[in-house]
């Protein structure tokens, strides 16, 4: 298990990487330019660009800025885009998910596409785009998603393809085997292009009700799907045996959202996919629950299941795999062994041989404890690699707690209206459980470390294709997860308003709705929309939350009266409506102290080199720092990190990330920063480096709204001076 850092040594934290070798990468994939999701289908986040290297990026500067637009007052918004950079023009998506392409040795804007404006179900994040270049028949085409809508636009003037879909788009809703108006789907992260098929996987909710998360290829040209894979499976389809009879039938989740990588010579997409829905309470879903939180190998011209594994059986946890997997050559016993690593929220590494499955590194399954929830059935294994060792602490002590007298903050257990005095972290952290990964959550509460947002976070790993060392960075922050019976107590019913509220949405706005982050709160929201508002909102969804059409009228309005003080005191129960789980979400949050702090020693961020070809790490820094700690034995903190790294042949690690709203320089070789810039908004994307007439460019997207920073809409492109 890794163990905090020694911060006498953090600015000297070295470990030479040795020289790079001088392996042809010239060809598939192609690391010159950045035409596709972050760098190339095979997710390496790397560029052989060089112009910017170690000795020179330190006099980076200010090359053009672009305001994208977007941005509502009153409303957080985010921008988490990893831009395409196709020839001369910068493919980007503003806060508002409007489609823009710039000068990209300007930042001059060209046009910009504007979706349906009345369709705000699901907007709020768009992470990129997909470029499919002429086949010499068709036109090169731009895939951009927003709401349940996916649309195919022409790169060079922003019109869609009228014969694509049902005038320029297709409904993601559509193809799913149950009634298109009762789901939410939409697509955050970009597919990827194979011949002539989009492959796509979507986000869907989390919560009871959920849509399904099949896998779909769809026709470029006409939209038309082309092939399908269940998650989920069907009568007589593998893994149907791994859930209770039916369950396709009302089960939702298992689903592709984080991205998906493609090995183009050999025809294969790996594609991770997350937790089944309800991701806390798997009691209506017992059993392995496969192709939930599987790293999937499909051969992509007809969907056929290659080979799959399963990184967490029975998920009730939300351990979704949460960013694409990196497509790398192993060196091992002078054989190179074609393969892909898969990160995990815990903190772990995956390693297989990309074409057979076979696992590089020993994979144990160890026994865990059983679950005290009525009904449910915890998995009583589960899987973790001997090797590498993760690069998130696994378990939180009292020995760990940075401050363990100051009073417990845990943002989403207390209501923030109540004038009472919070326990002492050391208090808390006694009151519950904290035992390591695959602990089952109760009714008094659960550390979950690392918490519900990694370890490793949608922005996933950068892997150089010349050596097989990984760059990821990661978060180091515990979590407190607690479950309560839905409807209350035999003895304390509550309405069925209150009930659904506790089911639907006490997960993501707080145990007391006092809000979660950049979630807001909706204690107050009666004062903000009237009833009918609320209601609307809650089936069609607004900004990043999706909508809930699955629900029925009746309960919609039920939810929106209690939300807004208007239900009637009842005896109904949630037995009584659509969605019968036993168990909600009571508490889901950060476990901070009242500073806001994380009460676990730092760092609490970290960026890690991590040699895939033997599984040992070469160097781990501190990334970020919280200026405002003021502890003079921790001269950098690290922080919570949103969003990848970029790596190059000029030896420099470029990220953003960290909510200090800065963007930095590493040099690969040893950890040691080069480079730093203050953003106006933090930068929780995955930056892009780009060539334009000779010229090489860094570009982040700077949207802040993560973490409680302020939002953003600005682009900001650095270069040498010239």
């Amino acid at each position: 298990m890794r163990k905090a850092f020694p911060f006498f040594l953090l600015s000297i934290l070295i470990v030479s990487c040795g020289k790079k070798t001088s392996k042809d990468i010239s060809k598939n994939p192609d690391y010159t330019t950045w035409q596709d999701y972050l760098g190339d289908p095979a997710r390496t986040h790397f560029s052989t660009l060089s112009q910017i290297d170690t000795s020179n990026v330190s006099n980076l500067q200010l090359a053009w800025s672009y305001k994208s637009g977007g941005l509502e007052e009153g409303r957080t918004t985010q921008i988490q885009t990893n831009p395409l950079i196709v020839g001369d023009k910068l493919y980007g998506v503003n806060a508002a998910i409007e489609l823009f392409v710039l000068n990209a040795a300007t930042g001059e804007e060209l046009w910009k596409f504007s979706p349906n404006a009345k369709d705000e179900s699901g907007l709020g994040l768009n992470r990129g785009l997909v470029y499919w270049p002429s086949d010499g028949e068709a036109k090169s085409r731009l895939f951009f998603s927003s709401g349940t809508n996916l649309y195919a636009v022409d790169p060079e003037n922003g019109q869609a393809f009228a014969g694509y879909g049902n005038g320029g788009s297709i409904d993601l809703r559509d193809g799913l085997g149950r009634d298109p108006e009762k789901l939410s789907v939409v697509a955050n992260t970009p597919g990827v292009t194979y011949k002539n098929l989009l492959i796509m996987g979507t986000r869907v909710g989390e919560g009871p009700g959920a849509s399904p998360g099949h896998i779909r290829a769809y026709n470029v040209i006409t939209g038309d799907i082309e092939w399908t894979f269940h998650t989920i499976p069907q009568p007589g389809e593998f893994g149907y045996d791994t859930w209770p009879k039916d369950a396709y039938k009302y089960v939702g989740g298992a689903n592709s959202w984080s991205g998906i990588a493609l090995d183009e010579e050999r025809g294969i997409a790996y594609l991770p996919t997350g937790s089944a829905a309800f991701d806390w309470y798997g009691g209506n879903r017992i059993g392995a629950n496969l192709f939930a939180n599987c790293l999937l190998a499909l051969d992509a011209e007809t969907g056929k299941r290659l080979w799959h594994f399963q990184m967490v059986h029975h998920d009730i946890w939300d351990r979704d795999l949460p960013a694409p997997p990196n497509l790398f050559e192993m060196k091992r016993d002078g054989k190179t062994i074609p393969a892909v690593a898969q990160v995990t929220k815990s903190g772990h590494v995956f390693v297989f041989n990309r074409v057979t499955g076979e696992p590089l590194f020993p994979i144990e399954e160890k026994e865990y404890p059983a679950s005290k929830l009525e009904g449910e059935q915890a998995f009583p294994t589960q899987p973790l690699p001997t090797k590498p060792e993760p690069f998130a602490r696994q378990i939180l002590r009292e020995e760990d707690l940075y401050d363990p007298d100051r009073p417990a903050f845990v943002d989403d257990f207390v209501d923030k209206d109540q004038n009472i005095d919070p326990p002492t972290v050391l208090e808390k952290f006694r009151s519950i459980t904290s035992k390591g990964q695959f602990i089952p959550i109760d009714t008094a509460g659960v550390i979950l470390y690392p918490g519900a947002d990694g370890g490793a976070e949608w922005g996933g790993a950068a892997v150089d294709p010349r050596d097989g060392v990984m760059y990821v960075n990661s978060n180091e922050m515990a979590w407190i997860v607690r479950m309560r019976k839905v409807g209350g107590e035999e003895d304390k019913k509550i309405p069925v308003g209150a009930s659904l509220t506790q089911i639907h949405c006490a997960r993501c706005h707080g145990g007391e709705l006092q809000g979660l982050g950049a979630i807001p709160e909706l204690q107050k929201v009666k004062e903000r929309f009237a009833v009918d508002s609320i209601a609307a909102i809650i089936k069609n969804g607004k900004g990043a939350m999706p909508g809930m059409p699955n629900l029925s009228d009746g309960e919609i309005g039920a939810i929106a009266n209690y939300i807004s003080g208007t239900e009637e005191p009842t005896d109904h129960r949630a037995e009584e409506t659509s969605v019968k789980v036993p168990y909600a979400v009571a508490g889901f949050g950060r476990f901070k102290d009242d500073r806001g702090f994380p009460v676990v020693k730092p760092p609490w961020g970290t960026l890690n080199a991590l040699d895939l070809n033997t599984g040992e790490y070469l160097w781990q820094i501190p990334l970020g720092h919280e200026e405002k700690l003021g502890d003079p034995n921790i001269p950098v903190s690290g922080t919570e990190n949103y969003g990848g790294p970029v790596i190059t042949a000029g030896g420099v690690l470029f990220i953003a990330a960290t909510n200090d709203e800065k963007i930095r320089a590493f040099n690969m070789a040893t950890g040691k920063q080069l480079w730093e810039d203050k953003l106006p908004a933090g930068g929780y994307a995955t930056p892009a480096t780009y060539e334009v007439n000779g010229q090489q460019f860094l570009v982040i997207a700077c949207g802040g709204g993560k973490t409680g920073t302020p939002s953003g809409d600005e682009y900001r492109a650095y270069a040498l001076p010239k």
